[in-house]
């Protein structure tokens, strides 16, 4: 197997007609251009330059190798180029909650892939515990998710506030019924604490709308079909936020946790950077007083 090394310096030297020249241009050394031929020479058992002339030139056996070699050093160099192509287009896993799959996410991955045009994301939404189980089986790269307690190895978190919502025109709940919830299915982050804090204050509850899907839960409310507790960020003009003198107070503690795989690509850690900055910005539009 001919070595591409001696190739590019044995080229470089017919290239240039002069063995300076060559290690000047390939910053090597004179010496090291000249072993480079001498054993190039040695594996094909000829003489591939002639030396007697001051502006180098092949021998006739150096000609019929010169094309060889040109053919050679340009397909290592265009494997080269598309196995770092390969790497730049590297699929990235991101695993976020069902709330950022719509508008929220969109101009931060587009901006990123606007830098890295290669760059592949793969979007996965779903519930808190899902996205964490996928995370820890090696399923997601990235991953936003919310957490009462974040884990030891959470890249970064921010404050995730959240509400009693009721629909814009409602009255409170009557004490001596059973709150109407609008609420995710069993097992879900808010029903559990929803349930729990109602079920702590004595407060009766049925659930009378389930869906999976965050929008759903939100124009739910917003139809006066319940109560729900969610996001201060998913608030709109439609909604009205029940208070704590009304029955309802509000949880704290709920963080929103970024997680990273350590080794990522160039463009994985700067889609990583762009998450925390939306992450940054969004904490500042949905933290009381922010």
């Amino acid at each position: 197997m001919l070595d591409p090394v001696l190739l590019r310096s044995f080229v470089t030297v017919v290239d240039t007609g002069n063995f300076t020249r060559a290690a000047e241009y390939l910053h090597l050394t004179q010496s090291t251009v000249s072993q480079h031929v001498i054993r190039l020479e040695d594996q094909l058992d000829c003489r591939l330059l002639d030396r007697a002339q001051r502006h180098i030139l092949p021998t006739e056996e150096g000609e019929r190798l010169l094309g060889y070699a040109r053919s050679i050093l340009r397909l290592s160099e265009e494997a080269r180029e598309s196995v770092s192509a390969a790497q730049a287009s590297a699929v990235v896993r991101l695993g976020a909650p069902e709330e950022f799959m719509g508008s929220a996410l969109m101009p931060t991955i587009a901006a990123v892939q606007a830098a890295y045009p290669l760059l592949r994301v793969e979007v996965d939404g779903g519930l808190s515990h899902e996205l964490l189980r996928r995370y820890r089986e090696g399923e997601l790269d990235l991953m936003l998710v919310k957490q009462w307690e974040v884990d030891a190895d959470c890249h970064a978190q921010w404050p995730e506030p959240l509400c009693w919502i009721t629909a814009r025109d409602a009255p409170p709940p009557a004490p001596d019924t059973a709150v109407p919830l609008v609420a995710f299915p069993a097992g879900a982050l808010y029903r559990q604490e929803m349930t729990a804090m109602l079920e702590t204050g004595g407060k009766p509850w049925q659930v009378r709308f389930s869906s999976p899907s965050l929008p759903s839960l939100v124009a739910a409310v917003a139809s006066g079909l319940g109560v729900s507790l969610l996001p201060a960020a998913c608030v709109t003009a439609e909604h009205r936020v029940l208070s704590a003198e009304e029955g309802f107070p509000a949880p704290g503690g709920l963080r929103l946790a970024l997680y990273a795989r350590s080794r990522l690509s160039d463009a994985g850690h700067a889609l990583r950077g762009a998450l925390e900055t939306y992450c940054e910005r969004r904490a500042v539009q949905v933290t009381p007083g922010g």
